[in-house]
């Protein structure tokens, strides 16, 4: 073998180099909070370089703030992260030089958070960053935390990078696959708003309606105003419910858009229809007349008006809605008391609502009200739903007319009890489904003892996000 000469090493690539110097101080900013002054230096020649802002390097300006200065980063955020077509081609690495600056600053901004007290604006501040990284995913704002898509959290003060509206709707033209990113990054990004939450002073911020209206609702911060509501009075407190009922309204309103997206039943033709304009049916009534067109004229003359039928056929369904409101279920106990209220809105749906930990309460009452309904709750504590099927077994007057939903993790003391009168549900001809997590995430464990037992029963247990519990429910309901 001949030794190969300098002339047959390649050169290194320069947009290689940059590359490394971005990403070496990305881990080294994520894993130690000393700043490496070498890799500072070098980053920000980097970036100058390229013709980015060096404000891309500074730990205290949020994503927004940046974008605010320089509006035509914006574009370049959108979907920075979200797979793409693979192209056939050599590689732009100049390119990928740019998007290693750029996706630097979304992860650090989300991802390394600082230790020591949290204030209002910062909260706001990494909420705002959040929704960044969440675009830069290729996925709406609120996507990935708290089952919020599409609603986007409104304005931000202006120093947690408020000013400038993000534009589009995230991705690049691409789709991300949610199934994956949700269970996958979900559940990491709610832990670290729910670390800031518990690390700021939630009772003098909400006393004060001036930094209260910096707050901008999630789950974590509702799971935090639910566990301390009975501790807050006046103003505190009337900010709290503010804050939830806000949350609610915007969960409520991406849920039912998921509700009504599922068919309500075949039309019922034994009906007639209803003869008003908005059921007039055009093109029959043009095919049905078409005899009676008059060339000379160049008109057509209408004997007879066809309408669309828009009855359905509908069977009055009883909804038996279980919900386990210890500490380990709080986003379940959210999200299913919304759905609850939904259902609780359409035609000849009859909803009972019951939550339970060692104790029982029935919110049937207040079933169609969400907010009013997780005001009443009391979570935490341990669990026992035997003491829950108590007040459910009693509402199942008509078997086959009805479904019930048993939502836990189903972590019970008395577990053979329970699921003996679980199966007598089962065999009464009843609809039962237990559902172990009913969360934005899709993350949730569940009892494996609970789990083979229902699996053996014919009623595997459902866990994930949330669409699934509404397919089911349609299915059976409609």
């Amino acid at each position: 073998m001949t030794r190969p000469t300098s002339g047959d090493v390649p050169a290194p690539d320069p947009h290689d180099n940059r590359r490394q110097v971005l990403y070496w101080r990305l881990l080294a900013r994520l894993f130690d909070p000393e700043e490496q002054a070498t890799l500072e230096s070098a980053s920000l020649a980097v970036v100058e370089d390229i013709g980015l802002p060096p404000a891309l390097l500074d730990p205290d300006a949020s994503v927004g703030s940046v974008v605010q200065r320089h509006p035509e980063l914006a574009a370049e955020l959108d979907g920075l992260m979200a797979p793409g077509p693979e192209e056939d081609g050599a590689r732009d690495r100049a390119a990928e030089v740019r998007r290693a600056a750029l996706a630097s600053k979304v992860l650090l901004n989300v991802f390394a958070s600082r230790p020591g007290n949290v204030t209002a604006e910062q909260l706001a501040r990494w909420q705002s960053d959040a929704e960044w990284f969440e675009r830069a995913l290729g996925c709406r704002p609120g996507e990935l935390r708290g089952g919020r898509g599409g609603q986007g959290s409104g304005t931000k003060p202006a120093g947690a990078g408020g000013g400038v509206s993000p534009t589009g709707t995230g991705g690049g033209g691409h789709t991300p696959d949610l199934s994956r990113l949700i269970p996958a990054i979900g559940p990491e990004l709610g832990s670290i708003e729910a670390g800031l939450v518990k690390r700021m002073q939630l009772r003098e911020v909400l006393a004060d309606p001036a930094l209260a209206s910096r707050l901008t609702p999630s789950m974590s911060l509702i799971e935090q105003l639910l566990r301390d509501k009975n501790n807050l009075s006046g103003v505190a407190l009337a900010n709290a419910k503010a804050l939830i009922r806000r949350y609610v309204d915007e969960v409520t309103e991406v849920l039912r858009t998921q509700v009504e997206k599922s068919t309500v039943g075949e039309l019922d033709r034994s009906v007639p229809p209803k003869r008003v304009f908005r059921n007039l049916d055009i093109d029959r009534t043009i095919w049905k007349n078409l005899t009676n067109w008059s060339p000379e004229e160049e008109r057509l003359y209408v004997d007879r008006l066809y309408y669309r039928h828009t009855s359905r056929k509908t069977t009055p369904q009883r909804l038996v809605v279980v919900v386990d409101q210890s500490g380990s279920m709080v986003d379940s106990m959210v999200n299913c008391t919304i759905l609850a209220s939904i259902f609780a809105g359409l035609p000849k749906v009859d909803v009972h609502l019951i939550a339970y930990d060692t104790q029982a309460l029935d919110l049937t009452p207040w079933a169609h009200d969400p907010f009013e309904t997780l005001l009443r709750t009391k979570l935490g504590g341990g669990t026992d739903g035997t003491v829950a099927m108590t007040l459910a077994q009693p509402k199942i007057s008509e078997p086959r007319n009805t479904v019930v939903v048993w939502i836990s993790d189903f972590y019970e003391w008395r577990h053979q009890e329970l699921f003996d009168s679980m199966a007598a549900i089962h065999r009464s001809g009843a609809k039962f489904i237990p559902v172990g997590s009913v969360t934005s995430s899709g993350r949730g464990s569940v009892n494996p003892w609970f789990r083979e037992r229902f699996k053996d029963l014919g009623t595997p247990v459902i866990s994930g996000h949330i669409k699934k519990l509404v397919h089911e429910l349609k299915t059976f309901l409609t």
